[in-house]
């Protein structure tokens, strides 16, 4: 038997972008990553990230987990993340969001033919 508990992940972003369509997803996102900045420096940042993890539903974050969450989305290696990175990692951890991202692409390039 496994010690460690398995946790089931459900991925709700593709749900919540065809709710509320491109416009209204990408308003999400970019309030999702402001609820997490850090005010002075406007980027996530490992204490405002630590800071505001039960609004993501993380009670009791380990600082391990912390840093790991910064490092999977720090592209530049300034140890936070701005807000393109913030998005990039939304997507990433997404499959279905990249599969309704990439429909989303071809629809826009079709219109423009």
């Amino acid at each position: 038997m496994d010690q460690y508990p398995t946790l089931a992940f459900k991925d709700f972003l593709p749900s919540m972008a065809q709710k509320l369509g491109e416009e209204g997803f990408m308003l999400e996102l970019q309030n999702g990553f402001h609820l997490l900045t850090d005010r002075q420096t406007g980027l996530i940042t490992f204490e405002s990230l630590k800071a505001n993890s039960s609004l993501l539903g993380l009670h009791g974050i380990g600082d391990d987990e912390v840093l790991s969450m910064l490092r999977e989305g720090d592209l530049d290696g300034d140890g936070a993340l701005n807000q393109m990175e913030f998005y990039i990692l939304m997507f990433r951890l997404s499959p279905g969001l990249m599969e309704g991202s990439r429909r989303w692409l071809e629809e826009s390039l079709s219109k423009e033919t």
